[in-house]
C-alpha cells in the first residue's frame, strides 16, 4: 500500500492495512485517474443496458468489452486503497469477466456480492469501492453498472450503543464520496437485494447514506421553519449548521429504527413478505419503528442526565446530546419533509407523517396559530411516546386476530386521527362481498390517496415542493443540488 500511495501522491494518512485512519484517503480518490476512468466507464456502459442489465444489441458488445477492461483496470489500480475489500474486488473483476466473456446476458455478480462484508469493517472513515449492475432505490429501476466511493460513519459513541442494547450486526452507514448516475437520485440507501445475481441469499447487510439524509433534513427543515415561522430550540437550530453532528444524529435513529423492525409484539410479519396488503400497514410499520427510536432516545436522554457529568465517559455524553438530538430529528423529518415528499399513490412515508402532525396538534403540542406554528417541548415526549404505545398496542393484538380484522382495526386507529378521502370505501364501510372475501378485495377497495393532505399540507407542499426537488442527489458536500 505503501508503494501505490507514494504513486498518487495526496494528503491522505493510511493506517494499518485494513484500517483507513483519516476519510480525507478515500475522498482524495474522488480525482484519482483511475477513479474517473472507472466511472466514464460505467456511464458507457448504462448506456447500451437494457431493464435487467443485459446488452442485447449485438453491435454494441465491443465497446462494451472495452469498457468493462478499463473498469477490471482500474478496480485492480485502485484496489490497494482497499485491502480489507481485497477478496471482494477480486471477485468482481471475475464477474465482470465472465459477464463479458459469456455475451453480456443478464448480468450476475451473486459470488463478488457474497464476498463484500462492509459489516465487518464498520470503522469511522474507512472506505469502499462499490461496483455492481443493480438498481437504486427512489432511483432508477434498471439493474444498470452503478459505481459509488464510499466512507463508513462510526463514531465511538454509535460503537458503543451497537455493543449494548441496540445491538444491529447488518447495519452500515455510509457517507458518499463520489457515484454515477444511478445515486444522483433521491436513493439514500446502498442494499445487496439491489444486485443482480442469479439465486437471493441471505443477507448480511444493509447500508444507508445518512449524508444525505442530513443534508437533506438541513436544507428541508431549514426552509420549512422560515415559511412555518416556527423558532426552534437551540439544539435543533445548531442541527442546521452542523452536517456532521446531523449524520451522527442520523446514525443513531436508523441504528435503532433498523433493529426494530422484528422486535416487539408484532404481527407474524409486519411487512406481510411477499403478500400484498393496504398501504397504509406500511405506514404505521415504518412510523412504528421511528417511533421506537424516539421513545429510546428520550429514555436514554433522561437516564444520562440523571447522573453526574463527571461520573459519565465521552461516548455516555454524546449518547445523551445525540439522545436529544434525535427527538427533533425524527419530529422535523416526518413532519416536514415525509408528508409532503412523492406523490400521492399510496405514500406510505408521507401518511405517517401527516398521522405524526396531527396526533401532536389532537393532543395540543403543536400549534398552528395566528398562521405560526409553535410546539410545546416540555410535553412532546409524553404525547409522541402514547402514539407509539398506541401503535403497539395495535400490534400487540394482531396475533388474536384474522389478518383482515386486523386491517380492519389498523384503518380504524388511523381515522381516529386522520380525516379520510371522502370518497373511501373503507371509511363508508367495505361492502358484505368484499368482507366475506380474499384479502386482495380488501387491498383493492383502498384508494390511492385514502387519506389525502389537509389544508395545512396543501398549502405547505406549494411551498416547499421546489425546496424537496433541490435535495435529489444532495450530499454532504452541499445545502443544495
Amino acid at each position: 500500500m505503501s508503494q501505490f500511495v507514494s504513486q498518487f501522491p495526496t494528503d491522505a494518512i493510511v493506517g494499518e492495512p485494513e484500517v483507513v485512519e483519516d476519510g480525507r484517503s478515500v475522498r482524495s480518490l474522488a480525482a484519482h485517474p483511475a477513479w474517473l476512468r472507472l466511472k466514464d466507464a460505467a456511464v458507457a456502459l448504462q448506456t447500451v443496458q437494457i431493464k435487467d442489465g443485459s446488452i442485447p444489441e449485438e453491435s454494441h458488445r465491443s465497446d462494451a468489452a472495452r469498457d468493462v477492461a478499463t473498469i477490471v483496470d482500474c478496480i485492480v489500480e485502485l484496489a490497494p486503497y482497499f485491502a480489507h475489500d481485497a477478496e471482494y474486488l477480486e471477485a468482481l473483476a471475475t464477474d465482470f469477466h465472465r459477464w463479458a466473456d459469456e455475451g453480456f446476458g443478464v448480468p450476475d455478480f451473486l459470488d463478488s456480492l457474497m464476498a463484500f462484508q462492509p459489516q465487518q469493517h464498520r470503522v469511522d472513515g474507512i472506505g469502499h469501492l462499490v461496483v455492481f449492475p443493480m438498481y437504486t432505490q427512489n432511483g432508477s429501476t434498471d439493474r444498470l453498472v452503478e459505481a459509488v466511493l464510499v466512507e463508513v460513519i462510526w463514531p465511538e459513541f454509535i460503537a458503543e450503543l451497537e455493543a449494548g442494547d441496540y445491538g444491529n450486526k447488518l447495519f452500515v452507514p455510509l457517507r458518499f464520496v463520489d457515484f454515477t448516475p444511478g445515486y444522483d437520485t433521491n436513493s439514500a440507501v446502498l442494499f445487496p437485494e439491489t444486485v443482480a445475481m442469479r439465486s437471493i441469499p441471505q443477507f448480511t447487510w444493509g447500508a444507508i447514506f445518512q449524508d444525505r439524509e442530513a443534508a437533506r433534513y438541513r436544507t428541508v427543515v431549514r426552509a420549512a421553519a422560515e415559511i412555518t415561522k416556527l423558532e426552534l430550540p437551540a439544539d435543533a437550530a445548531r442541527m442546521l449548521d452542523d452536517q456532521k453532528l446531523t449524520e451522527e444524529t442520523f446514525v443513531m435513529w436508523d441504528l435503532i429504527h433498523d433493529r426494530s423492525h422484528m422486535r416487539g409484539d408484532l404481527p407474524f410479519d409486519p411487512f406481510m413478505i411477499k403478500q400484498r396488503m393496504p398501504f397504509f400497514l406500511y405506514s404505521l410499520e415504518e412510523l412504528r419503528c421511528d417511533l421506537t427510536a424516539f421513545r429510546e432516545s428520550v429514555r436514554q436522554e433522561r437516564e444520562l442526565a440523571a447522573l453526574p457529568d463527571s461520573e459519565l465517559s465521552a461516548a455516555q455524553r454524546d449518547i445523551r446530546e445525540h439522545a436529544r438530538l434525535v427527538q427533533f430529528a425524527v419530529i422535523f423529518d416526518r413532519i416536514f419533509r415525509f408528508a409532503i415528499t412523492g406523490s400521492r399513490v399510496r405514500n406510505y412515508d408521507g401518511l405517517g407523517g401527516q398521522l405524526l402532525f396531527a396526533w401532536m396538534h389532537q393532543h395540543d403540542v403543536l400549534h398552528w396559530t395566528d398562521t405560526k406554528l409553535t410546539i410545546d417541548w416540555e410535553n412532546v415526549p409524553e404525547v409522541v411516546v402514547a402514539l407509539s404505545d398506541r401503535i403497539n398496542e395495535l400490534y400487540w393484538r394482531s396475533i388474536d386476530r384474522p389478518k383482515v380484522a386486523h386491517w380492519l382495526a389498523a384503518y380504524d386507529m388511523l381515522t381516529e386521527t386522520l380525516t379520510p378521502n371522502p370518497a373511501s370505501n373503507w371509511a363508508r364501510g367495505l361492502s358484505d362481498e368484499i368482507l366475506a372475501g380474499v384479502p386482495k378485495g380488501y387491498t383493492d377497495a383502498v384508494l390511492d390517496d385514502e387519506f389525502p393532505l389537509s389544508m395545512f399540507y396543501e398549502a405547505l407542499s406549494k411551498k416547499m415542493s421546489g425546496v424537496i426537488e433541490s435535495t435529489a442527489g444532495i450530499t454532504a458536500e452541499s445545502d443544495t443540488k
